[in-house]
């Protein structure tokens, strides 16, 4: 158990049903909230109906779940953990950033509120974690930023890379192959109708062709 009462498990529960609920504003299904943490509709139901009595999530029957207020804070306060973590394992110990996330999840339900607060201090303040994911402040607020998938860039239009939609291990070692990190600039040179690849510059003048998924899941601030 962690300092607000509720287990890792739990705790894991609340930040799926806040990440899905705030994707679209709709409630979560018992589905997409089973495939999300690998369980079935069954285990889904029942931790649901125990979050409810808790008051962190709102949730009726084959209408599905929502955040609640007391909800939100929990979530935000683990994703803050978890983003903080990813940045000390990268900034500090020289994690690669596609070796993060499973040991963040690890770190993220430590208990300790001055550790967490030390933490932010000591790295300076950090407004986005290695993906480009902002991280939310002690109160829950976090830094809005515009950004879109690559693949909507016109044709010309130059762009910056700031956060990535997929943070797995694959993808995250692709972008590597490809030479794109966070904060790479890029001017997208053609599309290409056959397959949607898109052909790309990059700042050192390097020329590559990134699939449609990579472009999905590639976001970015154009100029």
């Amino acid at each position: 158990m962690i300092e607000n009462g509720f287990s890792f498990v739990e705790e894991n529960y609340i930040k799926a049903v806040y990440h899905l609920n705030t994707q679209d504003g709709k409630p979560v299904s018992t589905n997409a909230l089973a495939d999300e943490m690998q369980t079935t509709a069954a285990s889904v139901s029942d931790m649901l109906k125990k979050l409810s009595q808790k008051k962190v999530v709102f949730y009726q029957k084959y209408k599905g779940a929502s955040i609640s207020p007391k909800g939100k804070e929990i979530a935000l306060k683990v994703i803050r953990k978890h983003r903080l973590w990813e940045v000390f394992l990268v900034d500090q110990l020289k994690f690669n950033w596609d070796e993060v996330h499973e040991v963040a999840e690890q770190l993220e339900h430590i208990k300790s509120p001055l550790l967490i607060s030390r933490l932010d201090e000591f790295l300076g303040y950090p407004k986005y974690d290695p993906h480009g994911d902002p991280i939310p402040d002690e109160d829950g607020n976090f830094a809005q930023v515009k950004k879109e998938p690559l693949s909507v860039v016109e044709i010309g239009s130059s762009c910056q890379v700031i956060a990535v939609d997929d943070s797995s291990t694959a993808f995250l070692k692709y972008l590597d192959k490809m030479g794109i990190s966070i904060g790479t600039k890029l001017r997208v040179e053609d599309k290409n109708e056959f397959d949607g690849s898109i052909d790309i510059n990059l700042e050192n003048d390097k020329s590559i062709t990134v699939s449609p998924r990579a472009a999905e899941n590639l976001l970015v601030a154009t100029d």
